[in-house]
C-alpha cells in the first residue's frame, strides 16, 4: 500500500472541522486552531510529551490538556537496576486552559501549581525543558532541567482521521534525535545527561479522539556506528488507510516504512507477555528487529469504569538490520528505545 505525503498548507480544518488532508509528512504542513473544532471543549486532547534518555536512565515528561481532564506527569527510568518511578498530578476540567500551544515550532508552557513547575521554552539554543515536582517518590522531590538542540532536518508528521466520526482528528508530530545536555535530580540521586550520550524526542499531539482507542507505538533513539538513528513505529489509532506512522531516521534523514507488526509474543491464554522478546516486522521485508524488554512501564487508571486507561510502555533495547530508501542496510545492536500498548476509555 502507497501512504500518502501531504502536498497541502494552511490550516489543519476545513470550515466544517473535518481533516483536509489525511497522510504523512516530514514537516508540519498545517497550522492548528482550536476554533475551527467541530467538538466540545471537553472532547480536545492537546500534549507535550518529552522523552530524555542515554544508556543509564531515562526521563520522560508528559504535559497535556484533555479537555475534562489534565495531566502533569513525570517518569524516571533506572536501565541499571530494571525500575521505574511514575508520578502524576491530575488537573480538574482545564477546558483548553494549561497553555498548550498551537505550535509544535514555537510557543511556550508555562505553568505551576502548589506542587509542579513546567516550562518548556523555544530559546535560541533549542528548547529548554525545566520540571519540578515536589515529593515525586515519597520524600524525594525530582528537578528536571535539559536542553535540546540540533533538530534533526526530519520529523514524522501524520494527519489521521476517523472513519465513525467526521470530526475527531488526530495531528502528530514526533521529533526524534535531538541532542541532549543537562540533567535530573531525584532526592540524594544526580544524573548528568552529556550530549556525547544523551538524546531527546518529542511526541506532539492535538486532536479529537473517539471514546475507546487501542493503539501500538514504539520509538527508540541512540548512536549507531557513529550515526544517529531514531526509529518511530505505530499502529492501531484511528483510520491509517492514508498513511502509517513508520520511519527510521538516520543522521536526521527520514526512511519511510510501510505497514509493521510489534509481535508480541502471548502466553496460552491470549494475554500479552510484555518481558518476553518481541520480533517486530513490516510488510515489505525491510524491518525485522527483535526488542529485548527489560522495564514494563504499567500505568492503570479507572474512575467510575467509564475512565479507563490500561498502559504498558515497555523499555528495552532494539537489535537487527531495516533497509533504507536507497537499499542500504542499516544494522542496529542495543539501541535503546520504548514499545508500549495502550487501551484507553476516555
Amino acid at each position: 500500500m502507497s501512504d500518502h505525503l501531504i502536498t497541502g498548507s494552511g490550516s489543519l480544518l476545513d470550515a466544517e472541522g473535518h481533516l483536509r488532508e489525511p497522510g504523512y509528512a516530514f514537516r508540519p504542513p498545517f497550522y492548528y486552531n482550536r476554533e475551527d473544532i467541530a467538538a466540545p471543549a471537553f472532547r480536545i486532547k492537546d500534549w507535550d510529551y518529552y522523552l530524555v534518555n542515554d544508556d543509564e536512565y531515562a526521563v520522560a515528561l508528559t504535559f497535556s490538556d484533555l479537555g475534562y481532564l489534565g495531566l502533569v506527569s513525570a517518569s524516571v527510568m533506572d536501565f541499571s537496576n530494571d525500575t521505574f518511578k511514575t508520578t502524576s498530578e491530575i488537573v480538574a476540567l482545564p477546558l483548553g486552559r494549561m497553555g498548550v500551544p498551537r505550535s509544535s515550532d514555537e510557543g511556550d508552557i508555562d505553568w505551576k501549581n502548589g506542587r509542579c513547575s513546567v516550562r518548556f521554552a523555544h530559546v535560541p539554543q533549542g528548547r529548554r525543558l525545566s520540571f519540578s515536582m515536589a515529593h515525586f517518590d515519597d520524600d524525594d522531590d525530582l528537578e528536571v532541567e535539559v536542553l535540546l538542540d540540533q533538530v534533526p532536518r526530519d520529523s514524522m508528521v501524520i494527519c489521521t482521521p476517523w472513519a465513525d466520526d467526521a470530526s475527531a482528528f488526530y495531528y502528530n508530530r514526533k521529533i526524534i534525535g535531538m541532542r541532549a545536555r543537562g540533567g535530573f535530580r531525584r532526592g540524594a540521586l544526580f544524573h548528568e545527561f552529556a550530549p556525547t550520550g544523551a538524546l531527546g524526542l518529542l511526541d506532539w499531539g492535538r486532536g479529537v479522539w473517539t471514546y475507546d482507542n487501542v493503539w501500538y507505538w514504539a520509538a527508540a533513539q541512540g548512536y549507531q556506528a557513529g550515526h544517529v538513528v531514531g526509529l518511530n513505529l505505530g499502529y492501531g489509532f484511528g483510520d491509517t488507510t492514508a498513511a502509517s506512522e513508520n520511519m527510521v531516521f538516520v543522521d536526521g534523514i527520514a526512511h519511510k516504512l510501510g505497514r509493521v507488526d510489534f509481535g508480541i509474543p502471548k502466553g496460552a491464554d491470549g494475554s500479552y507477555l510484555y518481558l518476553n522478546p518481541w520480533h517486530m516486522m513490516d510488510d515489505e521485508g525491510r524491518l525485522e528487529l527483535v526488542f529485548t524488554p527489560h522495564i514494563d512501564r504499567t500505568d492503570n487508571t479507572s474512575v467510575a469504569n467509564v475512565i479507563v486507561s490500561d498502559q504498558h510502555q515497555v523499555f528495552g533495547t532494539l537489535a537487527g538490520a531495516i533497509v533504507l530508501d536507497d537499499d542500504s542496510v542499516m544494522s542496529v545492536n542495543g539501541l535503546r528505545g520504548s514499545a508500549e500498548h495502550i487501551h484507553n476509555r476516555y
